[in-house]
């Protein structure tokens, strides 16, 4: 039955570590009238839409979880995604969030009412009104569909690793893998086994480095448990580790020769083949796309039944791919590992702020926030994972944490200056993007030589953090009114 009118105080987007964080922080400080809507009939975001055979974490588990929701019974340093699901169904329960969640309540549009002070979100199975509007969507969570010529023609299955078809049996098939990125180099080792001929197009060959995972040990998991330092230390250490690597990422490419070296060792050792070898090795400096980490992507290349290929695809035909070269792979499936929509992010064309601005219209030159967090033009909207808040060497946890700080900040200072809304200055959004793009141009990502999803299509980095995480977690403290407009309580009808 539809939901007429309901209102709360804040309203969360999305049902995913950003979104049930949120929830998570506002009822640690006491703030309970809040409804999270999500779109699936089930929580957990990226991990709940990733469930590819093989699917898993980058970083490691004790640094991959919610600082105020630990966990200290991960059983593996890189924790796999039914795990990760596992975890965030348990943070539901542990906080009390099922009451919170309105489930299959997809986003149609969200519209800021200047009068009211507040918003208006209409759904699927409902319409709601909000005081605050929280963004958690995420930048990975729609798929890319690359613009292939005759993909619609394709009489065989076609489905994106995003959307993994579970019913549809590989075994025996002639399939084809479109993309060498993150997804694609934990599930081709996985399906290479059963299926009769596997055929990986490549159009650019990722560094790969190894993935050093084990299990954690009985031992490590007492002293977790009844150890609370333990827990920290390992989470501090794992941080500044990776932290450090920021160092190469962001101001010095040259000093990423280190792990450049130990990519092309571990591509000598997994691979003897000199002609795969050569296909596989990257002509783009390391950390220009995302590094991947993997022990069994190599070797599942170089199994008898699989083949590399690295020609351009022209077009796909109702039983084949042809590539440019003129010769026709015969495949009875096409999955899709060809990323997500991380630049243009289909909500911005559901969001409309002050004066009917629509943010896909805002955003027509390019993302931008300030601080990653809030958008000129629309009052009282936080987006976690907004605008050049994306990392290339640590845990998003870190970021999305620092953003509540943010959010929680803003709220208790409304609340106590009797503040019905606020919205960053469009001169102050622009001074902090001026100011994150010139730190962006040295880094890696702008001038290691290739074209990645960082890049919009002007090739404007407008996804990552340029610099240390630390800076970041410094920057949204506190919630800093200067440079916002604010406007009173008294000013707002009743």
């Amino acid at each position: 039955m539809a939901i007429m009118d309901e209102h709360h105080d804040v309203l969360i987007v999305g049902a995913g570590f950003a979104g049930l964080g949120a929830a998570i922080r506002l009822r640690l400080a006491g703030r309970t009238d809040f409804a999270i809507l999500e779109r699936a009939d089930e929580i957990g975001g990226t991990w709940r839409d990733n469930s590819y055979p093989g699917a898993a974490c980058d970083v490691p588990s004790h640094l991959y979880s919610l600082s105020f929701a630990p966990n200290p019974d991960w059983s593996r340093s890189f924790s796999g995604q039914p795990e990760i699901q596992r975890y965030l169904l348990d943070c539901v329960r542990r906080f009390e969030l099922a009451p919170h969640l309105r489930l299959g309540h997809e986003l149609e549009s969200a519209e800021w009412d200047n009068a009211a002070a507040r918003w208006r979100v209409r759904t699927g199975r409902g319409t709601f009104t909000g005081r605050v509007l929280v963004i958690g969507t995420g930048p990975l969570s729609e798929p890319a569909t690359p613009p292939i010529d005759g993909l619609d023609s394709f009489a065989g299955t076609v489905f994106h690793s995003s959307r993994w078809r579970h019913d549809h049996d590989l075994a025996g098939a002639r399939v084809a893998v479109v993309g060498t990125g993150a997804s694609a180099i934990q599930f081709v080792p996985r399906i290479a086994g059963t299926v009769r001929r596997l055929t990986v197009f490549q159009r650019t060959a990722p560094w790969i480095i190894p993935r050093m995972d084990r299990g954690i040990t009985p031992v490590e998991h007492w002293l977790y448990r009844n150890v609370p330092g333990a827990r920290l230390l390992a989470r501090a250490g794992i941080y500044t580790g990776r932290e450090v690597s920021a160092v190469g990422f962001t101001m010095r490419p040259a000093l990423l020769g280190v792990m450049a070296r130990i990519a092309r060792s571990h591509l000598h050792k997994q691979v003897s083949d000199p002609v795969l070898r050569k296909e596989l090795r990257p002509d783009y400096t390391i950390g220009c796309k995302r590094v991947l980490i993997s022990n069994d992507y190599y070797p599942a290349l170089a199994r008898t039944n699989t083949r590399l290929e690295t020609a351009p695809i022209e077009r796909v035909e109702p039983d084949a791919v042809r590539t440019v070269d003129g010769r026709r792979h015969e495949v009875d499936t096409i999955i899709l590992g060809t990323g997500f929509t991380a630049t243009r992010p289909p909500i911005a064309r559901r969001l409309t702020g002050r004066d009917g601005l629509l943010l896909a219209d805002a955003w027509r030159d390019g993302m931008a926030a300030y601080r990653g967090t809030t958008v000129a033009g629309f009052p009282n909207m936080f987006m976690l994972i907004g605008p050049n808040t994306g990392l290339g060497h640590n845990s998003m946890i870190h970021v999305i944490e620092s953003q509540l700080n943010y959010l929680l900040d803003a709220l208790s200072k409304m609340d106590t200056y009797r503040v019905a809304a606020v919205e960053v200055e469009a001169g102050t959004q622009d001074a902090y993007n001026d100011e994150v793009q010139a730190r962006l141009g040295p880094t890696v990502w702008n001038t290691g030589g290739c074209r990645s999803w960082y890049l919009d299509d002007t090739g404007r980095n407008t996804t990552l953090w340029p610099s240390f995480t630390w800076r970041f977690r410094a920057l949204t403290r506190h919630f800093d009114p200067h440079g916002y407009r604010l406007t009173p309580r008294t000013e707002v009808p009743a």
